[in-house]
């Protein structure tokens, strides 16, 4: 991938339609999906004039998911320290993109193509990032490319962090094969198999679950089932996003199904085990491509 040609545009909130489905995009608060719904909300839907990332419908994970314990990891010979920016939470989480305006490079009635630069600096790599949105007959197709635009090797992960509106007999179903237990810090521990509460393959009753965990073994499909509404939405992601992290924090009005690439702090393991747990090592000028589909179906 390399850098648009086109001059970047500024604009607020980018609203897209087809058919029964819009969307609003907000380049300025993380290249964020501030809505999408088809007569209901699809997405948690942000507040007009929101400015956290984290109070919208969805926002991307790049260079990396999750967190990187103490903001500190080796790579190349290199002891790499990021900033913490994430309030006193006591490790960096969720990457760059998720706090940085993006630009607009391409708008049409429906699809909107937002790139994303980092220069290097405390994370001492450059890259260019794009997310590309797009509605259809069947719902929402979100691609995101990474690219080094660095001279040497950089390590990167990658996915995105949805929020679904929570109802009492919503429920998760998902093919997975463990589950990653973790500390007060939500630093995982050790890995175990599915526990009674947590048997996605069999759907998971989401006001039971208080997870806040990444499951492993995901064969990058996932159905949501809000039985009040007589709908349900289907998530099929690439093959390069083998994890979910399900996070269903109880007495909230929502609940997070997220696909990403990578285990959580895999940054900190040897090379080889940071590669078996999924963190790709882009060559100079090197991309790499992942995709998440949101399809929405009757009951």
């Amino acid at each position: 991938m390399s850098p648009t040609s086109m001059s970047p545009a500024t604009k607020s909130l980018l609203e897209i339609s087809h058919g029964q489905y819009s969307a609003g995009i907000d380049p300025n608060v993380g290249g964020s999906l501030a809505y999408w719904r088809t007569g209901h909300d699809l997405v948690r839907p942000a507040g007009k004039g929101e400015t956290d990332p984290g109070q919208f419908g969805c926002f991307p994970l790049v260079p990396y998911s999750n967190r990187i314990r103490d903001g500190r990891f080796e790579f190349g010979g290199q002891t790499i320290q990021l900033p913490l920016n994430f309030g006193d939470h006591p490790h960096s989480i969720h990457g760059h993109g998720w706090q940085g305006a993006w630009d607009v490079v391409s708008q049409g009635p429906s699809e909107a193509r937002l790139q994303f630069r980092h220069e290097a600096g405390d994370w001492p790599f450059s890259y260019l990032a794009e997310q590309h949105f797009c509605l259809d007959d069947d719902g929402l197709s979100i691609d995101l490319t990474v690219a080094n635009l660095s001279d040497r090797p950089m390590p990167c992960g990658f996915g995105w962090h949805p929020y679904f509106p929570a109802t009492p007999q919503a429920r998760v179903e998902a093919m997975v094969d463990g589950v990653w237990l973790t500390d007060d810090e939500i630093m995982p521990t050790a890995w175990c198999e599915l526990p009674t509460n947590w048997n996605l393959p069999k759907g998971s009753l989401v006001a039971e679950m208080a997870s806040d965990n990444l499951f492993t073994g995901w064969d990058g499909r996932a159905r949501i089932i809000w039985p009040e509404h007589g709908v349900g939405l289907t998530i099929r992601a690439s093959g390069n996003l083998g994890y979910l992290v399900v996070f269903t924090p109880p007495g909230e009005n929502f609940f997070c199904v997220e696909p990403v690439s990578h285990c959580t702090d895999a940054f900190n393991r040897t090379e080889d085990q940071a590669k078996d747990q999924g963190v790709v090592v882009l060559p100079p000028g090197g991309d790499i491509a992942a995709g998440m589909r949101l399809q929405p179906y009757s009951l």
